[in-house]
């Protein structure tokens, strides 16, 4: 897809991978809309980029449609969607003092999984009544996790809400492909990002070696390079691309 003068939304764009995703676009020439739950943190992306900032809380449909709203007042419903959205969180399903939290594994769920496709549907159904630019109408990019794949004990929400994810995205390209509609899904490993950065120095040298090669964390601009070719490669639809340096999770 042509990337330049065209409307692109990016929630989580505040931070971490959604902010690198957002200014590699903005690089390419692309009009983004940078959204997140913390609206300072979306305004100083926008502000850096040339974009536009729209705080919103992409688990609510009233908030995310407003958003939406706004967007395509400002610069027309957006044809690149690409959701970076996301919380962590860790705990045994049962721990030391008893079984896992109920209201906590709903909380990642809700934000993780249903909050992808809660911006999934509403930026889908938008694009299906475009007209088709050049042989496609829109690409979505969905962020999973490799814990989708090998989650690791305490992550039981966490992967649960990336797997769904990862099951999220051949039965929405099959489903958008008579609109011309891709979507992909990125899976990233360990990537050098502000909740990482909260790890102890030495924590965070233990995972970087870890990883088979190269031996680091990722770099959020490897991420969205990343984005960046699932956007371009119009042969590329219902793929989820693992981001990890060759990393496997062990169970220790």
């Amino acid at each position: 897809m042509e990337i330049r003068e065209i409307s692109t939304l990016v929630t989580g764009g505040g931070s971490g991978l959604g902010q690198a995703a957002a200014e590699l676009l903005a690089a390419e020439g692309a009009k983004v809309a940078v959204l997140d739950v913390n609206a300072d943190a979306a305004q100083k992306v926008a502000e850096a980029i040339g974009g536009m900032a729209v705080a919103a809380d992409i688990t609510d449909e009233t908030s995310l449609g407003a958003a939406l709203d706004q967007i395509t007042k400002a610069q027309g419903v957006p044809r690149i969607v690409v959701n970076c959205a996301g919380i962590g969180g860790a705990a045994r399903i049962v721990g030391r003092n008893g079984p896992h939290d109920l209201g906590m594994f709903e909380r990642i769920i809700r934000v993780n999984l249903l909050g992808t496709f809660n911006v999934l549907r509403l930026t889908a159904d938008r694009m299906t009544q475009l007209d088709i630019d050049t042989d496609e109408r829109g690409v979505i990019v969905n962020t999973a996790s490799v814990a989708a794949f090998e989650g690791q004990i305490g992550q039981a929400a966490y992967a649960a809400s990336k797997g769904g994810i990862v099951a999220l995205a051949l039965p929405a390209a099959r489903e958008f492909s008579r609109f011309g509609i891709r979507v992909n899904t990125v899976a990233p490993g360990i990537f050098h990002t502000p909740l990482l950065a909260e790890l102890p120095e030495e924590a965070q040298q233990s995972l970087a070696k870890s990883i088979p090669f190269p031996s680091r964390l990722g770099h959020p601009a490897e991420f969205a390079d990343a984005v960046l070719f699932c956007i371009k490669n119009g042969y590329l639809n219902g793929e989820v691309i693992r981001l990890d340096g060759a990393t496997r999770l062990n169970s220790k």
